[in-house]
């Protein structure tokens, strides 16, 4: 799959110091391994974050689930299967309002992931409804009628009568439990519905009649005479169908999504270089209070450019090849928003992404997940392995990273042993304890990993017969648990 360069070179850096914690502010609670990429294949990449690796720039990290304050674990989406929930339907009808009208929203949207994030019921799923909220309104309403009507009033009053006063019924009874008898003096007792009227339908039903009737009507129109099948009307709206939905012709504003390498020797990335890292800067500032020296032009390059992964193409893979790419957004000409994605041999992983702050309440950090989910299912057009979309970490323990587990199916990657579980099952775990593993057959163990010694493949044991220093058996001790058996076969250890 790689071109010229077919080999990783990592300088390990250990993992023994605790450091600020970015979630839960602790000053000493983050504890992770860390070592520096001068150069990885994106197929060591693919397999370093299947076991909970996580790159920032040429850095890459993994916590230490059982140590940190944190623990973050690897979540990723299929693509495929995805299917857009209600909170994600109304951010691409934000978004096409403000691209249809200009009309742009106030205030920062509750689904946003910068902010805090309302938990809502799963794709399939009832909405889940507040009892109390109903009964409530219920009783505004009754009380209302009450007041305009005398009869209602004056049955009331000789219920009231009837009881005793210190009745501990009379005391405690709500207002909504004598709906049936109010309802029957407001409409007559024993009428029911109305008969001649046709019975009630649901919203949604009737959008779905009065859309296959335009549909029907078009067929005819074309001379096509021809009747959806059942399987057909069913069928869920795809997330192309919303986003296509959302960009509609003729509008107020223009937006478009370019596909950017990360490479100055690109003529497109290097013309947009300054405007990005200037987009970047006034992010950091607005968004997350930095220092305008914590976002300098150097840091971007640094954090958002700099990547260990060369680009690479194979003849199965997607057409624009692997690596590392800035999806730029522009609305009427100029940039607004940037998605860093790296493209691997089996998902899209998301990086980063930042905006500018005058866009803030289109949800545009929700908005680009979708955008890229849609992405990884064009991508496995090209290549049919290419079917995951990986979303970074999600952090139980920090309620503001929970959006993450909307984006379903979703799976978490097991601390201990490394395979994939549906997020559903993990939930109740994290919901006891921080740290779990969410693997529940006790006979799986992690897998074995070796070690490239001068260029020769080795199991660690042999290794350290013919390493006796105490420094390189302890760090390669460390390495060695750490990557894949596959991926531990390719990766050289870089000794300064």
């Amino acid at each position: 799959m790689a071109g010229n360069k077919s080999y990783t070179i990592v300088e390990y850096f250990g993992g023994d110091d605790g450091y600020r914690c970015g979630y839960c502010k602790n000053e000493k609670g983050n504890f992770s391994h860390g070592m520096w990429s001068h150069t990885m294949t994106v197929q060591d990449y693919q397999d370093l974050i299947d076991r909970g690796w996580r790159r920032s720039g040429k850095y890459v990290y993994k916590p230490i689930m059982n140590k940190t304050c944190c623990p973050q674990y690897t979540i990723r989406c299929h693509a495929l299967k995805f299917q857009p929930s209600k909170s994600h339907k109304k951010i691409l009808k934000k978004i096409s309002k403000f691209i249809s009208k200009g009309e742009l929203p106030k205030g920062q949207d509750d689904g946003e992931p910068m902010d805090s994030v309302c938990e809502e019921a799963c794709p399939g799923e009832p909405d889940k409804v507040c009892q109390s909220e109903v009964k409530c309104a219920a009783s505004i309403d009754i009380q209302k009628e009450v007041a305009e009507c005398p009869a209602i009033a004056e049955v009331q009053k000789e219920v009231a009568d009837a009881a005793p006063a210190d009745s501990e019924a009379s005391r405690k009874e709500p207002v909504y439990d004598m709906v049936p008898l109010l309802l029957s003096l407001l409409w007559g007792a024993g009428v029911g519905a109305d008969a001649s009227r046709p019975p009630c339908r649901k919203a949604k039903d009737l959008r779905k009649e009065r859309r296959l009737q335009k549909e029907q009507m078009r067929q005819d129109a074309d001379g096509v005479s021809s009747s959806p099948s059942p399987a057909q009307t069913n069928q869920p709206k795809p997330l192309e169908d919303f986003i296509s939905d959302s960009l509609p012709d003729n509008s107020s504003h223009c937006l478009e999504v370019r596909l950017v390498p990360v490479s100055l020797e690109d003529p497109q990335f290097a013309a947009t270089y300054e405007q990005s890292a200037a987009l970047y800067a006034r992010y950091q500032m607005a968004i997350h209070g930095d220092d305008p020296s914590e976002c300098s032009e150097s840091e971007f390059r640094r954090f958002l450019c700099d990547s260990p992964l060369e680009a690479e193409y194979s003849p199965d893979g997607p057409e624009m090849g692997y690596g590392s790419f800035h999806q730029q957004y522009w609305l009427d000409g100029r940039i607004v928003a940037v998605g860093v994605i790296d493209i691997l041999p089996t998902c899209v992983s998301s990086v980063y992404l930042y905006y500018h702050p005058d866009f803030a309440s289109l949800s545009l950090g929700s908005y680009s997940a979708l955008r890229e989910i849609a992405f990884t299912r064009q991508l496995q057009k090209q290549s049919p392995k290419l079917s995951f979309y990986y979303l970074g970490f999600y952090i139980h323990s920090c309620p503001k990273m929970r959006y993450k587990g909307q984006y379903r199916p979703s799976d978490l990657l097991c601390p201990e042993t490394f395979v994939w579980v549906p997020i559903e099952r993990c939930v109740p775990h994290l919901e006891n304890s921080r740290y779990a593993r969410f693997n529940q057959d006790p006979d799986a163990e992690r897998s074995r990993a070796l070690v490239l010694y001068r260029r020769t493949v080795m199991p660690y044991a042999a290794y350290t017969r013919k390493r006796k220093g105490p420094t390189d058996e302890t760090e390669v001790q460390q390495y060695a648990g750490l990557v894949g058996q596959d991926c531990a076969e390719r990766i050289l250890l870089y000794r300064a």
